[in-house]
């Protein structure tokens, strides 16, 4: 724990000395959707910049406000001033979405790209008004009527500024430069597997609050608990200390509860919910009211916990029957998804395949598909990006990867179908890794006891057609879960039939990754790769494996359905795609998606 806070204290130092010009993001605000908004999604103008022209002058220093894009200059104006960009006569392009494909000479861009929306405005009195961006791949920096106002870096969290002195009223002026180039100190870092799909990819809105407001809360049960509940308040503003209502008119719960200078109290309570599970996704209304602001929520109560190889839902094991997703449209060209109706075509074909659990890989997925995940009775695995090998000993790399998981956390902390935080995919062993993630892994249990943390690890060989996993991290997660991919990478799918596993830590198995890829429609011999009947055969085999696994607890298979990843080039077999999905690019369901559906049908009768 030592080494762990010094790397910790390390990284504050170096995230001090090292901030950027630009501000920082405000607190994250929770909840939005329920808070009086403006909507600024639709078409924005755009201004494609791969030298950041608009940014830097032609030595690379930062061009004053007023020199650069965030002017927001037209050359109709002043015809005599020497202008050489102007986002009126530009081109478009859709938010929330990426810029990727919505534009084919832009498939394959990675580098800036400026957003400029105008939009009228009616300043309130005794109204405070933030900027909210549901997300921005990769770095952000926004300006307002020709002032620069923020900075943030990591592509899948929300970020807000407050902006109420900002605005005029009338017409304001809005520029977000979004540059989606990646870099070696990123989080992701230079490699990965998945589309770098760049822009404003999630909405943004404008958000509007009393001068002093409730911006954080959180209520659950109380770990090991089912008739506690536990949670706190936290108020933003002058006006700090305050008598707050916490209600469930449903049990006839009436709490009162003040908060310190700070704006800050703690909650808690006895009663008796009923249980949210995948069998009865039972949520309940509650709202929070100060004196000042009033906001409500629906909140679902269950416990998750661990005991020998068993995972625990409310005290009852249960085996998770899940699968991976990729946050990508269900259907056309496969952008960057981000809408709750895009959200139910996915989770519905999982649904469908007899899921009662998703691991949203490999960062934290729109708030959209946590939020109907919840309501479907779908238990969520949520994970960061910290994704085959990053700079582990830099400090401002770890800084990022904190942020990103704190983010995470922040936003979907009250919702009850999360159970597992995911710090982590398939890093190589080393003690720079293990100081990295078992920091990330104390940050996660300090802001949340309640949930289990977790990272997908990789497997072992422990002797002939003998597997484990043999890792050092696996002392610190509460499972065992790792990718594997017997049959694929690992030999042909004929192997699975030799092959047995056995584990030297008792704690539940969760396979986080298996299986492999098919084209949907291409049809040939069952040793013959990326053909249906081949990824059948392997899915066939491997949950027979599966039944001689001891302590499996989990699987979800790789993956839902086919998507876009720059490292899959093979022309009309791949095509930009990755094709291990259960289901295609179209909504085609391979035979193997019948495999796991089989399996997951009598997994379910045997629970019973």
């Amino acid at each position: 724990m030592k080494r762990f806070l010094l790397f910790t204290l390390t990284v504050i130092a170096t995230v001090v000395t090292c901030a950027a010009a630009e501000p920082a993001p405000g607190p994250q605000i929770i909840n939005v959707q329920s808070r009086n908004t403006v909507s600024l999604d639709g078409v924005w103008k755009t201004i494609v910049d791969p030298y950041e022209n608009g940014y830097y002058d032609y030595r690379r220093k930062p061009l004053k406000d007023k020199s650069s894009y965030f002017a927001d200059a037209d050359f109709n104006e002043d015809r005599t001033r020497l202008l050489e960009y102007n986002f009126n006569t530009d081109r478009t392009l859709l938010v929330p979405g990426d810029w990727n494909t919505q534009r084919d000479r832009l498939y394959y861009y990675e580098g800036t790209v400026w957003y400029r929306k105008r939009f009228q405005y009616e300043p309130k009195p005794d109204t405070r008004t933030f900027l909210y961006f549901g997300a921005a791949n990769y770095e952000a920096i926004a300006g307002l009527n020709g002032k620069k106002i923020g900075r943030h870096v990591g592509g899948y969290t929300p970020f807000n500024f407050e902006v109420t002195d900002n605005l005029v009223k009338g017409e304001n002026s809005l520029i977000v430069k979004v540059d989606n180039k990646r870099h070696l100190d990123g989080v992701p870092t230079v490699n990965s597997d998945w589309w770098n799909y760049g822009g404003l990819t999630r909405s943004v809105m404008l958000v509007e609050t009393p001068e002093t407001f409730i911006r954080d809360y959180y209520l659950q049960l109380r770990k090991d608990s089912t008739t506690e509940a536990f949670g706190w308040i936290r108020l933003d503003g002058k006006q700090s200390e305050q008598n707050v209502i916490v209600e469930i008119p449903e049990l006839k719960i009436k709490k009162k509860v003040r908060t310190d200078a700070n704006g800050y109290a703690e909650i808690s309570f006895k009663f008796s919910p009923e249980l949210w599970s995948p069998e009865n996704p039972k949520l309940y209304d509650v709202s929070f009211t100060s004196e000042t602001d009033s906001i409500k929520d629906r909140i679902g109560f269950r416990t998750i916990s661990t005991k020998g190889t068993d995972i625990l839902l409310n005290g009852k094991k249960i085996f998770c029957r899940g699968v991976s997703i990729h946050e990508e449209m269900p259907y056309g060209m496969s952008g960057r998804s981000y809408s709750e109706e895009h959200a139910r075509v996915l989770l519905g074909w999982a649904k469908e395949m007899g899921c009662n659990f998703v691991r949203l890989a490999h960062y934290p997925h729109n708030e959209a598909m946590v939020r109907v995940a919840e309501e479907m009775g779908l238990l969520v695995w949520s994970e960061i990006p910290v994704y085959w090998t990053i700079q582990w000993d830099n400090p401002e790399t770890y800084a990022n990867a904190e942020s990103q998981l704190v983010d995470m956390i922040t936003r979907d902390k009250n919702r009850a179908n999360v159970v597992i935080w995911s710090v982590a995919n398939e890093t190589p062993h080393g003690d720079a890794r293990l100081k990295f993630l078992g920091a990330l892994i104390a940050k996660a249990r300090e802001m949340d006891p309640t949930r289990l943390v977790s990272a997908a690890m990789e497997k072992s060989k422990s002797g002939p057609d003998m597997l484990t996993v043999k890792d050092d991290l696996a002392e610190l997660v509460d499972l065992i879960s790792f990718n594997q991919y017997v049959g694929w990478y690992d030999g042909t799918s004929e192997k699975c039939d030799r092959v047995n596993w056995s584990f030297d830590i008792k704690k539940p198995v969760f396979i986080s990754e298996f299986g492999g890829g098919a084209v949907y429609g291409r049809h040939g011999d069952i040793k013959e790769r990326f053909t249906e009947e081949y990824m059948e055969d392997l899915y066939r085999r491997s949950v027979k494996m599966f039944e001689r696994m001891p302590g499996l607890a989990g699987t979800t298979p790789w993956i839902l359905k086919d998507f876009r990843s720059p490292r899959r080039q093979m022309v009309d077999i791949q095509d930009d795609f990755n094709r291990k999905g259960l289901i295609s690019e179209q909504g085609g369901k391979k035979k193997a998606f019948y495999v796991m559906q089989e399996w997951y049908r009598s997994l379910s009768e045997r629970s019973r």
